[in-house]
């Protein structure tokens, strides 16, 4: 649903649901949640407050549904990586790596929604928290899941340095502090799957 210099015809040929998901996400993205009235999103979508309230109920509930999306997405990317190493758990893991990687980019204009949005939302009961806590999990997961099946010792640990990597590079990337982050990225995690070699008889498949 990013915004595109087509962006008033697309809109226009939306239902619309998709109309007010696609301003909500344009705007939350470049505005931040909380300076974003519903009105404003009303005008952006060419419908009115009543529209929005009528299918989400609350600001709120659009928020969390904005987020959903997006977590959406970042479970395609493992569905993705797996799909296309199927049986290679080091492939898989450095697919994860090199798609936060290839959208860095976006993240130095804008910053990483996730961890905006926890920022701005600081009730630990807001809804949209929730889909952020509930996604975060379900990506730890299946992280270890990957980190299991490659053989690797201490899977959570593992795991946990790889996250840790992940999330610090869109950070650095947002604030400016680090050059050439994606390279680094890509490379700080080689280096962590390289030092953990697998048990004796385990698979692994090396990287090339």
């Amino acid at each position: 649903m990013a915004a595109s210099a087509g962006r008033p015809s697309r809109v226009a040929t939306l239902p619309p649901r998709e109309r007010i998901l696609d301003a909500a996400e344009e705007l939350f993205r470049s505005e931040g949640i909380r300076r974003v009235g519903v009105q404003t999103i009303a005008e952006r979508a060419g419908t009115t407050k009543m529209a929005i309230y009528r299918h989400f109920g609350t600001k709120d509930a659009l928020v969390a549904e904005w987020l959903r999306i997006l977590a959406a997405e970042y479970q395609a990317a493992f569905d993705r990586v797996e799909a296309e190493h199927p049986g290679r758990p080091r492939e898989q893991i450095l697919g994860l790596a090199r798609f936060i990687a290839e959208g860095l980019p976006a993240i130095s204009h804008r910053g990483c929604p996730f961890i905006n949005s926890i920022a701005e939302l600081p009730d630990s009961s807001h809804p949209a928290r929730r889909v952020i806590e509930e996604r975060k999990a379900q990506q730890t997961r299946r992280l270890v899941g990957m980190c299991t099946e490659a053989g690797l010792p201490d899977p959570g640990q593992t795991a946990a340095a790889i996250t840790f990597v992940l999330e610090g590079a869109q950070v650095s990337t947002h604030n400016g502090s680090i050059d050439q982050v994606g390279d680094r990225l890509m490379r700080i995690v080689e280096g962590i799957l390289d030092q953990c070699p697998a048990p004796l008889g385990a698979s692994r498949t090396a990287t090339g």
